[in-house]
């Protein structure tokens, strides 16, 4: 919040890296094409849970080219509502946001009665470890907090509005996070919700429920994975236009629509990476690959963050803090992935070194040109 309030840029996370190391402008470009690719990730996920409920909510759950379908369906309505303008997104987040917040409390309070204490422990039994790997794996789920300062430009009254934004959703998203999560696996023993794999929610309201907690649950993922579709659409384009903008990424993707100022082209791009990604990868490869970005970039904007405290004026022991959790958090997963899914941790390594590469000659072809051209 204190950079973006700073730093009153689109870019976001590249913005803030670009200005802590003004002399090193690599360093803020491979942040910004990684924040781009995670955000591509979050989008595929997305699609991917979308598809996964839609199809059980069909009883089709078992039926992969249904579930394609759904996902492909939902990522193209949310490009279209995005190239017709920030109102036309606004409104359709605004009722997807306030109808999904008001199904999964109403399934959190119903779901209280299913609990079963035998279910619930032992908290600690795969070690406490376990806690940071699991919420590293889910991070990915608080990511949407950080599209708010993608639109610093574009918020009414941004001193006053973007600390509220980003705060309510945070303590909204917890608590009605962590009643459902209390709900689910306390009403169902652990193989169950296992084997129910995607739309393991939907399986787990029915002991309190019945049939239609199932369908109320479907509903709620529908809802709730649609409004991240439409917010990260949102978000990554305008990041994308800034990007290309200051020439880090193609020219091309800074075109905007005359009507609506929309930068249509990051939109389409972003929309065609995450149904590729969505066909190709598995839902545990993308959420393991976005969750791992958006630490990595947390942990860049708490360095940018560090660096630039004496125009945010933030407090160094916090930031300090936040950096050691974030850095043990990241650890933790590295390790996990590599003992449990070597196949995965490489494939995110290969993605990772193939950024840094696509950046690297980017940069220099662009140099090259700018040279060319004043010969």
């Amino acid at each position: 919040m204190k950079l973006a309030l700073a730093i009153r840029d689109d870019g976001a996370s590249y913005s803030y890296l670009k200005r802590a190391f003004p002399r090193v402008p690599a360093v803020a470009g491979i942040m910004g094409w990684t924040v781009i690719v995670g955000y591509v990730g979050t989008l595929a996920l997305y699609a991917f849970t979308f598809g996964a409920y839609g199809a059980e909510l069909f009883g089709e759950g078992d039926d992969a080219r249904v579930r394609a379908v759904l996902s492909i369906g939902v990522l193209v309505v949310f490009m279209i509502v995005n190239l017709k303008g920030v109102r036309t997104s606004g409104i359709a987040e605004d009722l997807i946001v306030y109808s999904k917040i008001t199904l999964l409390a109403l399934i959190a309070i119903a779901g209280l009665s299913s609990i079963k204490r035998v279910n619930l422990f032992p908290i600690l039994d795969r070690g406490g470890a376990s806690i940071f790997i699991a919420g590293a794996t889910l991070f990915v789920a608080f990511e949407g907090f950080q599209l708010i300062t993608n639109a610093v430009r574009e918020t009414r009254d941004p001193d006053r509005n973007i600390g509220r934004g980003i705060y309510a959703s945070i303590t909204v998203t917890t608590l009605i996070y962590l009643g459902v999560a209390v709900v689910a696996v306390g009403s169902l023993p652990p193989e169950q919700l296992i084997g129910a794999k995607e739309y393991a929610l939907a399986v787990a309201a029915e002991p309190s429920l019945g049939n239609s907690g199932r369908v109320l649950v479907s509903l709620a993922a529908l809802l709730a994975t649609s409004s991240a579709i439409n917010a990260t659409e949102f978000g990554a384009s305008r990041m994308m236009a800034q990007m290309s903008e200051e020439q880090v990424m193609p020219r091309v993707f800074s075109m905007r629509s005359h009507r609506a100022a929309v930068p249509w082209v990051a939109v389409l791009v972003m929309t065609s990476l995450g149904v590729l990604f969505t066909l190709l990868a598995s839902l545990a490869t993308i959420a393991a690959f976005s969750s791992l970005t958006f630490l990595l970039v947390s942990f860049g904007v708490g360095i940018a963050n560090l660096r630039l405290r004496a125009q945010t004026h933030a407090r160094r022991w916090l930031v300090v803090v936040g950096l050691v959790v974030v850095a043990l958090t990241t650890s933790l997963v590295l390790v996990h992935l590599w003992r449990h899914q070597r196949d995965t941790f490489l494939a995110m390594v290969g993605l990772y070194g193939a950024i840094v590469v696509v950046q690297i000659v980017w940069t220099r072809t662009r140099r090259a040109r700018a040279t060319s051209a004043h010969a």
